[in-house]
């Protein structure tokens, strides 16, 4: 693993999320999943006009988010993801955790980690950098489980999109959650609470 700083150059905000300190890495080999569901998408993109038939409902609904500006873009995303019905792994697909594309999760919903990936996609397709978001495993200290959010990187803050909340947060104003890990197409980082003794 190697150090870096924040979000680095390209997300620009500066901000450490949540007050954590951040290792980077470009080993994807430990993230089997989120490879997997960004090359479903990327299949499923490949062929553009089976794509618009299979996604109209959805490109409709996006589309007209193209000449927003980023803040109405990310709170229309979030709030069109969040519509979604909330349906675990092992009820869709038999097992403890699954990391479903876009496309799987319109066609059968999802958990936290499918909701992430779908507005990161989602914000992708409307122009958004890869680097500027980040789909982030945390602890939700209430409720003591494992949970995934998407962390999206603006000028002079981190929003935060979640399917446990209905408007979009800034991650300042968050106090619950401790993130282990954030992953995009670029890296991914491994966190911990600033000052504390690195593990592993």
């Amino acid at each position: 693993l190697q150090a870096k700083k924040a979000v680095g150059d390209a997300a620009g905000a500066g901000n450490l999320l949540f007050g954590t300190e951040e290792t980077l890495s470009e080993n994807f080999q430990p993230f089997e999943k989120w490879t997997g569901a960004v090359d479903k998408m990327s299949k499923e993109r490949a062929n553009l006009e089976q794509f618009k038939t299979r996604f109209k409902k959805w490109l409709d609904q996006l589309d007209p988010l193209k000449d927003k500006d980023r803040t109405t873009q990310i709170n229309e995303v979030n709030k069109l993801m969040n519509q979604a019905e909330y349906i675990t792994d092992q009820v869709n697909w038999g097992i403890s955790d699954y990391w479903a594309s876009p496309g799987e999760f319109l066609a059968k919903f999802g958990d936290c980690e499918d909701y992430a990936i779908a507005k990161y996609m989602a914000l992708k397709y409307l122009g958004f950098p890869a680097d500027h978001m980040r789909v982030v495993a945390v602890k939700d200290l209430n409720l003591k489980v494992g949970h995934a959010i998407l962390a999206v990187y603006m000028e002079d803050h981190v929003a935060i999109l979640d399917n446990q909340i209905k408007i979009v947060v800034d991650s300042r104003k968050i106090r619950h959650y401790e993130p282990v890990y954030s992953i995009n197409e670029k890296a991914w980082w491994r966190h911990r609470v600033a000052g504390s003794a690195p593990t592993g």
